[in-house]
């Protein structure tokens, strides 16, 4: 298991300076603390949220090094959004948008973006809701938020105008993948996770209806 370090960060995300590790160790509290009165992530997750969460969510930098127009669908407890809106940080004109409707959630993120001057915007609307608030993004990111078909169907608007989907999925990620192609045609890269074995990121690109 990886220990909090920049070693580890470095060795997930790519070059991270040492005030962005110091600024993640710091959001992790943060994060812990109010976890404990919200519920941002299942408390069967929350023991090593380092390597479970920040770093699971920061090996999106290394495959997506050069794009600043992000956008995470569903951010929740900020992963990957968040972990992202401190990386980005580091790169010159870049930017996310955290969209997520539960009013708690996106105060949070809100609470973090404000703490920090994170280079992001909570969007607290139904990803439905949002797309004509989200304006051209070359990344669309999500974890944990729906079968991989019900992801397209919800990010088509940005996928088919060009942006690229990076898509956190499980050991069944196959089968949705499946079940994906009888609406969808797409260019599809699949980058095994760093930090969790049998998860892989799904990268997609190209997106049109069949």
């Amino acid at each position: 298991m990886n220990s909090m370090s920049l070693e580890s960060l470095q060795n997930t995300a790519g070059p991270v300076s040492r005030e962005t590790f110091d600024r993640l160790v710091a959001f992790e509290q943060m994060f812990q603390k109010w976890n404990r009165s919200i519920n941002l992530v299942a408390q069967s997750t929350s023991g090593d949220v380092w390597q479970r969460h920040i770093l699971d969510s920061a090996q999106l930098a290394r495959i997506e090094p050069q794009a600043t127009r992000w956008v995470d669908l569903g951010s929740g407890g900020g992963f990957p959004g968040l972990v992202m809106a401190f990386l980005l940080a580091e790169r010159d004109g870049a930017s996310i948008d955290l969209v997520e409707s539960n009013r708690k959630k996106a105060s949070f993120l809100q609470t973090v973006v404000g703490q920090f001057s994170l280079p992001a915007r909570v969007v607290a609307r139904r990803i439905d809701d949002s797309h004509a608030l989200v304006s051209t993004p070359q990344t669309v990111t999500a974890r944990a938020l729906a079968p991989l078909s019900t992801l397209l169907d919800l990010s088509a608007p940005w996928l088919i105008s060009g942006a690229r989907g990076l898509f956190h999925k499980g050991r069944d990620y196959r089968t949705e993948v499946q079940e994906s192609v009888h609406r969808w045609s797409f260019d599809l890269v699949e980058h095994p996770s760093v930090t969790d074995v049998g998860g892989v990121i799904l990268e997609l690109s190209n997106l049109r209806p069949v």
